[in-house]
């Protein structure tokens, strides 16, 4: 069979993570790309960066797939003299087009968070907040794991997510007992409220700030395990290639970017 065209790849993104289910003011779908195009090499990165998008371009991508927007608030140029329009400029002059799922895949069957819950060898899945009743699509995610000691399960974190500037910061006593464990790929603070009280030992997730996390432990909160927004995310990554690798066949090539856009960079 033929290759795909944009139009054909674009339809199986948004049949799995629907651009209707982004929260509002969210900037998700096809950015740029002519839809009658053909594709025959798909990208998939966490960021479009001019770095990633460099190497789309050199590996000959006809879509670049990232998780987030490169344009999320308006915007009235998208002149190469911005970092913004030079990215998008090497992507249109290589001939590649640009797709973000960002909040829609964030909640999706398959998506960020359940990709992340998997990476940590999680079961028996559930939304921590469900679009509704019984529903396996929703925020966040929480499942159990056989116990394990906190300081065991923060290496095993360690482990499965790629390495990074920030490691894996832990709130909680290293012996602290491990069994079910919530997680929320990306900035998971606003979650923090709702999982007090709750039958959770630890909660996974990115970019917690120092007064939210101490008032959620002063108030008998779950452990808390900080990783890199990036690395979080990113296991999201090999799971829609596999889907799309899946459904398409040798009708396309697809590779994950495993160029770390994390921004931090070192510490000491």
């Amino acid at each position: 069979m033929p290759a795909p065209t944009l139009a054909d790849v674009v339809d199986l993104l948004h049949e799995w993570y629907p651009p209707g289910t982004a929260m509002d003011g969210d900037a998700v779908g096809l950015v740029s790309g002519s839809p009658s195009a053909v594709v025959s090499k798909v990208m998939f990165a966490v960021d479009p960066t001019i770095e990633v998008a460099r190497d789309a371009a050199e590996w000959g991508a006809d879509l670049l797939v990232v998780h987030h927007p490169l344009f999320l608030t308006p915007v009235s140029s998208v002149a190469a003299t911005t970092p913004k329009g030079r990215t998008l400029h090497t992507l249109s002059e290589a001939g590649c087009a640009l797709l973000t799922a960002h909040t829609n895949a964030d909640q999706a069957i398959s998506g960020v968070s359940e990709s992340l819950a998997l990476a940590l060898g999680l079961r028996d899945l559930a939304p921590i907040l469900p679009s509704a009743p019984g529903s396996a699509v929703g925020t966040g995610r929480v499942g159990t794991v056989d116990e394990v000691s906190l300081g065991a399960f923060a290496a095993r974190v360690a482990e499965a997510l790629p390495a990074t500037a920030h490691g894996v910061r832990v709130a909680g006593e290293s012996d602290r007992p491990v069994r079910r464990v919530a997680v929320c790929g990306g900035a998971g603070d606003f979650l923090l409220d709702g999982l007090v009280g709750e039958d959770v030992d630890v909660f996974v997730t990115s970019d917690l700030r120092h007064h939210r996390a101490g008032e959620f432990l002063e108030h008998g909160g779950a452990a808390l395990v900080d990783v890199a927004h990036w690395a979080a995310e990113w296991t999201w990554l090999p799971v829609v290639e596999g889907r799309l690798a899946a459904s398409l066949g040798d009708r396309v090539e697809t590779r994950v970017s495993t160029l770390c856009t994390d921004p931090w960079t070192f510490r000491h």
